[in-house]
């Protein structure tokens, strides 16, 4: 049977993940801080619940993430800037990321198609980025997206046919995101999951390193 890890599983996108996927047919794990008590911004919690695992997975998804931590929301300007929030942003949104990627390496399968994927956002694209504002999530998100690309080539010497990719999830109407939903169309996060496994499912090799958007299409870095 296929395997699948999700890691933030108790959040809107990832539990639906966990759904779907179970829903496929695959065996999924799911790892989360509410329900297991991961800590994507403590390498030791991450490297003791990842080095529990065994096997191999040939799916990983990592759909961690936050907006506001701690009391620290979103910047609209330069004047609102805060070292401790954007430390916090990167904690959660990039070096989290990178910490469960170097422990989930292990796991991810070597003489099979397998995806390794993390949940970025649009606003972490620089070539996107018109409207300005959210200065540290965006700058969080885009430190993820170099990750990714990184790691992508770390991965193409050593799992010859895997993927690894950063994906926008589009506009899910999660407790995530209702406070800045505005005019901006948002969809069930079952919805959204759906989405996200057809781009995964249909990715190839030649597209590690990349960038998705829920609909399969290239974002600019």
């Amino acid at each position: 049977m296929s395997r699948a890890l999700v890691i933030g599983s108790s959040g809107g996108v990832g539990s639906a993940l966990c759904d779907a996927l179970a829903a496929q047919g695959w065996q999924v794990i799911g790892l989360s801080r509410r329900d297991n008590g991961l800590d994507v911004t403590d390498e030791g919690s991450v490297a003791t619940h990842l080095g529990a695992l065994d096997g191999s997975f040939q799916r990983i998804i990592i759909a961690t993430g936050a907006l506001e931590i701690d009391g620290h929301v979103p910047e609209k300007a330069l004047r609102h800037l805060n070292a401790d929030g954007m430390a916090r942003q990167f904690a959660v949104n990039a070096i989290g990321p990178a910490l469960v990627m170097k422990h989930a390496l292990h796991l991810l399968s070597r003489d099979e198609p397998a995806v390794m994927a993390a949940m970025s956002a649009r606003v972490g694209s620089i070539g996107d980025n018109r409207a300005g504002g959210w200065h540290s999530y965006r700058a969080a998100k885009a430190a993820l997206n170099q990750i990714i690309r990184g790691a992508a080539i770390e991965l193409g010497r050593s799992h010859k046919q895997a993927v690894c990719v950063a994906l926008h999830p589009g506009t899910v109407a999660t407790p995530f995101t209702e406070k800045y939903l505005g005019r901006h169309p948002a969809v069930p996060s079952t919805e959204a999951a759906a989405n996200l496994l057809r781009v995964i499912d249909g990715l190839t090799p030649a597209q590690s390193g990349q960038f998705f958007d829920w609909a399969g299409k290239a974002v600019a870095w």
